[in-house]
């Protein structure tokens, strides 16, 4: 266990470093300024196109893809890595966690339109993701298998523990039940899913998602207007600390930024490519619809879910946060050392309304079961996805058939073991598809640009934008060249 703890350490050091916190923020600028800062001019389009567009056959309609991403982008960490960020970075991790969604919702835009230009019909269903448009736009299918076997083992395999972890730690320090017991119900549950196949996806996903999050929202929401005169003083401290001007946490601008970035970035998962493989799916006359629908999910996650975890655990003041580093010494300590990171938003929502005998461990248990549960559901879904890409016929059901099992047995893992280890091993899935995605990206982006000059042109004309691949001298965008249009 040692051998392992430190080779995943070794790993994680490798994929976060530096490069990989400031480069994304740069990449996330890029982009940004590439499209004219589109998910600020098109903010009204983005949350208006969610509710357009129809499912099909082969498809569903841009709210079940929006919801499916959904479902992978909110889960554990907008609870336990919230806290997580606030617990070694501070308060002003929250701030770089806005930054990171605010910019990262272009690299969403971009991921997700390429993901819709790139699809095909397989099996009568819409497929795509990275490795169909990196396939695509460079002509190497190694590359586009590269990904997908390392997106496969990140989804399957490495990153479902911590979503199972934090469901079997809330669970027991709410209701006093053994791990073991919630991960067999979990993994039962998560087994009549996915079973079911992506149309049960999309429809479960449709209905909890907006559930979930629209309750956590509005219990976050009392509690701000519970203490609507502290939160002056809570923007104030997020807002030096975020820049090391706080008298308290000043020696922690560094973590501040590397926390909030790797947090955000775990919570939006804009950049990783995850959130492309159901806007592939949605039914929509243009990518460019998808692309910015995608782009405004990373505002739902970031700045609405995990900016209510952050505001209802800094009012209610239950975080430690460590100086420097996981082992360094307690400058805020206004709980038990000892006490997990869910625990931070149970405790805080316990102390807001501590009359009605621990509802807030109760609630943020079954709220943080259905997030981190229907993450369980997205990843299955995209690593479906990326063996669909890899094999055909019985060798991709079997190939399916079997990732099934991985899945559900690393999930059920995911319950038993540490929480520091189910983390570790979530960083480096995520970071090795990041990795992947985003240098691809810099090197494939131009086709999503011009989709988004055409989707604009075609709406100062008047018109409903249809996509039209040769017009534009886009190649290898095949299903669209088939599409019918009327």
């Amino acid at each position: 266990m040692d051998f392992l703890n430190d080779f995943v350490g070794w790993a994680n050091n490798i994929l976060w470093g530096p490069v990989m916190i400031y480069g994304i923020l740069i990449v996330g600028l890029f982009f940004s300024i590439l499209t004219k800062f589109a998910q600020v001019r098109l903010i009204g389009d983005m949350f208006r196109l969610m509710f357009k567009g129809e499912k099909s056959d082969a498809g569903v309609s841009s709210f079940q893809a929006m919801s499916i991403a959904l479902s992978g982008r909110v889960g554990t960490g907008n609870i336990v890595g919230t806290a997580t960020a606030i617990a070694f970075g501070g308060p002003g991790a929250v701030f770089w966690m806005w930054v990171t969604a605010f910019i990262g919702a272009s690299t969403a835009y971009m991921e997700s339109t390429l993901a819709q230009i790139y699809k095909e019909k397989k099996d009568g269903q819409y497929r795509g993701g990275p490795a169909f448009y990196i396939e695509k736009t460079t002509g190497i299918r190694a590359l586009g298998v590269i990904f997908a076997v390392a997106m496969i083992a990140s989804v399957a395999f490495l990153m479902p523990g911590v979503q199972a972890n934090a469901i079997s730690g809330a669970v027991d320090n709410a209701f006093g039940i053994d791990p073991w017991i919630t991960g067999l119900v979990t993994t039962l549950l998560l087994a009549v899913i996915i079973f079911g196949g992506v149309k049960r996806i999309a429809n479960a996903a449709q209905i909890l998602v907006p559930f979930m999050a629209l309750v956590y929202l509005l219990v976050a929401v009392i509690i701000i207007f519970m203490n609507i005169t502290e939160v002056p003083a809570v923007l104030g401290l997020i807002f030096r600390s975020a820049f090391g001007a706080d008298a308290l946490f000043g020696g922690m601008i560094g973590s501040a930024i590397f926390w909030g970035v790797k947090r955000a970035i775990y919570s939006n998962e804009a950049g990783q490519g995850t959130g492309a493989h159901p806007a592939a799916a949605a039914e929509v006359s243009h990518p460019a619809k998808q692309g910015l629908v995608q782009a405004a999910s990373i505002y739902i996650d970031t700045l609405l879910v995990c900016s209510a975890t952050a505001l209802m655990i800094l009012f209610m003041g239950t975080y430690n946060v460590h100086e420097g580093s996981q082992d360094g010494a307690l400058i805020e300590a206004k709980m038990d050392e000892t006490i997990t990171y869910s625990s931070f938003t149970q405790a805080a929502v316990n102390d807001a309304f501590p009359s009605l005998n621990n509802f807030g461990s109760g609630f943020v248990a079954i709220a943080l079961f259905f997030f981190a549960f229907t993450t369980l559901m997205a990843y299955y879904y995209i690593a479906e996805t990326n063996v669909s890409y890899m094999f055909s016929g019985n060798t991709r059901r079997i190939g399916i058939f079997l990732m099934k099992f991985i899945l559900l047995g690393s999930a059920f893992y995911g319950t038993v073991k540490t929480s520091d280890l189910a983390w570790a091993f979530g960083d480096v899935g995520l970071g090795l598809t990041v990795w992947i995605n985003v240098i691809m990206l810099l090197f494939i982006m131009k086709p999503a640009l011009i989709a988004l000059k055409d989707y604009e042109q075609q709406k100062k004309e008047g018109k409903d934008p249809v996509f039209n691949p040769k017009k534009l001298g886009i190649k290898n965008a095949d299903f669209w060249e088939t599409y019918k249009k009327d």
